[in-house]
C-alpha cells in the first residue's frame, strides 16, 4: 500500500509541478541576482580562508611547487576547518570552475583573478595517467577558462591532458579504464562517473592540432558503457569489472556495489552523471542514441516512486527515507536543461525544464542553501559522497556547489 500510495502521489505531484513551471520559472529567475550575490559572498570568505592553506606548512621557505599544493574540497564539521586535498584529488577542479562561473554571472573581475590563479595550480595534472579523473579536474577548470576568457593559451594543456587520458583506453575493450593502474591485469574496473571526463576529449579534438582519435575515444566509451553498464530499466550500477583475457575481451566478469547501497539498486549520483553524460555527448556528437539513452536514464530517475517531491533524492534510489544527495540533484539539474533542448516532443521538454527548476528552488531554499559560515561558506548543505564507505555523508561537496552554479547559469542564459 505505501509503495502505491508513493507512486501516486508522485505522479499527481509532477503534473501539478508542469501546470505551475512558468511561474515556478519566473520566480526562480527573479531570485537569480540574489542567489549569485550571495554565492560570490561564500565564495570570497571561501577563497580567503583557503588562499594560506595552499601550501603546505612543509612548503613554506621551498618555494612554490605546485605538485605540492592544496586545493579547497570540503569541510570538516567535527574541527569546523576546511577539508583541503591535493590538486591530484579527483574533485581539485571544481573549486576553480566554480569560481570560474561566478565570474560569468557576475561580471567581478575579483573571481576572474582568483579562479585563473586557483586553475593555474592544477598544471601538474596535464601528464597523469593513473586515474580518469584527470578529464574533470582540467576540463572544469582549464575549460572554463579557455570558454570564457577566450583565449589559446590553455590549448597545449588541454590537449596533452587528453593524450594522458586516452593511455587508459584498451582498444581491445573500447573503454577508458576508470579505476586502477595501466598495466593491471586482473580487473579492469569502469565506472559511470567516467562519463563527465569525456567532455575534455571532445574539446580537445576540437582545438587546431588536436587529434580526431581523442572524440574517437569518447564515443567508443560512451557506447560501450551504454550497452553494459545499465539495466533494461536504465538504472545504472556503479562498478563493472570488464574481462581483460584474450577470447573474453568486453564481458562483464564482475558487479560491484561501489558507492550505492546494493548492486541491484541506483546510487543516485552514478545515475546523475550518466543523464549529464548522454546529454553532453549526443550534443558533440549528434548520435540519436545518445539522446535516446539520455532520456532513458533521465526517465528512470525522474520517475522513480523513492524520489522525493521536491526532486533532491536520496543518496541511492533503494534507500527512502535516508541521506538527500544535494549534489545528485545539482548536477540532473544542470543536465535536465540541457536535454529539454534537444528532445523531440515538447511535453517532455517542458517535463524536463519544469523538474530542473522544482530542483533548484529546492536548493536555493534555506533547507539546503548555507547561510553564513555554517559550512565553511560552501553554498549546497546536504551532499553524501560516498556512505558505504563512511566518507562525507551529510556535507557540503565541492561538485555540488559547481553544477548548481552551473545549472543557475544555463537557465538565466535560456
Amino acid at each position: 500500500m505505501k509503495y502505491t500510495w508513493t507512486l501516486s502521489f508522485c505522479s499527481v505531484a509532477l503534473t501539478t509541478s508542469l501546470v505551475a513551471a512558468p511561474a515556478a520559472e519566473e520566480a526562480l529567475l527573479a531570485r537569480l541576482p540574489e542567489i549569485f550575490a550571495k554565492s560570490a559572498a561564500h565564495y570570497k570568505a571561501l577563497d580567503a580562508a583557503a588562499a594560506p592553506l595552499a601550501i603546505s606548512e612543509k612548503e613554506v621557505g621551498k618555494g612554490w611547487d605546485k605538485s605540492k599544493a592544496l586545493m579547497p574540497h570540503g569541510f570538516n564539521r567535527k574541527t569546523r576547518q576546511l577539508d583541503m586535498r591535493t590538486i591530484f584529488w579527483w574533485t581539485a577542479g571544481h573549486f576553480p570552475g566554480s569560481l570560474w562561473y561566478l565570474y560569468e554571472a557576475t561580471g567581478d573581475e575579483f573571481f576572474k583573478t582568483r579562479a585563473k590563479a586557483w586553475t593555474e595550480t592544477l598544471a601538474p595534472n596535464a601528464k597523469v595517467t593513473s586515474n580518469h579523473d584527470i578529464g574533470f579536474i582540467m576540463y572544469c577548470s582549464y575549460g572554463n577558462a579557455k570558454r570564457l576568457l577566450k583565449t589559446d593559451e590553455y590549448d597545449a594543456l588541454i590537449t596533452s591532458t587528453a593524450d594522458s587520458l586516452c593511455k587508459r583506453f584498451k582498444p581491445e575493450l573500447g573503454l577508458i579504464r576508470s579505476w586502477g593502474m595501466l598495466d593491471e591485469t586482473k580487473d579492469f574496473l569502469v565506472i559511470p562517473d567516467n562519463m563527465m571526463n569525456l567532455e575534455l576529449l571532445e574539446e580537445a579534438a576540437k582545438i587546431p592540432g588536436g587529434e580526431k582519435r581523442f572524440a574517437d575515444v569518447a564515443r567508443s566509451h560512451a557506447t560501450k558503457t551504454m550497452a553494459h553498464h545499465f539495466r533494461a530499466d536504465g538504472g545504472t550500477y556503479h562498478v563493472l569489472n570488464y574481462d581483460q583475457r584474450p577470447g573474453f575481451h568486453g564481458a562483464v566478469q564482475e558487479i560491484r556495489r561501489g558507492q550505492g547501497l546494493s548492486c541491484e539498486t541506483a546510487w543516485s549520483r552514478g545515475q546523475a552523471w550518466a543523464i549529464y553524460g548522454y546529454t553532453m555527448m549526443y550534443r558533440e556528437a549528434k548520435d540519436p542514441a545518445y539522446l535516446a539513452f539520455a532520456e532513458k536514464v533521465t526517465d528512470f530517475a525522474l520517475n522513480h516512486p523513492n524520489m522525493p517531491i521536491d526532486g533532491v533524492p536520496y543518496w541511492d534510489f533503494g534507500a527512502p527515507g535516508e541521506e538527500r544527495d544535494t549534489s545528485a540533484a545539482a548536477i540532473i539539474a544542470s543536465g535536465l536543461l540541457e536535454l529539454s533542448k534537444y528532445v523531440k516532443s515538447p511535453d517532455k521538454a517542458a517535463k524536463y525544464r519544469a523538474f530542473a527548476v522544482k530542483q533548484l528552488t529546492a536548493l536555493a531554499s534555506p533547507e539546503y542553501f548555507s547561510e553564513g559560515d555554517e559550512i565553511g561558506h560552501w553554498l549546497l548543505k546536504h551532499g553524501v559522497g560516498h556512505k558505504p564507505g563512511g566518507s562525507e555523508v551529510d556535507t557540503p561537496l565541492d561538485y555540488g556547489d559547481y553544477y548548481f552554479l552551473e545549472a543557475l547559469l544555463r537557465l538565466k542564459k535560456e
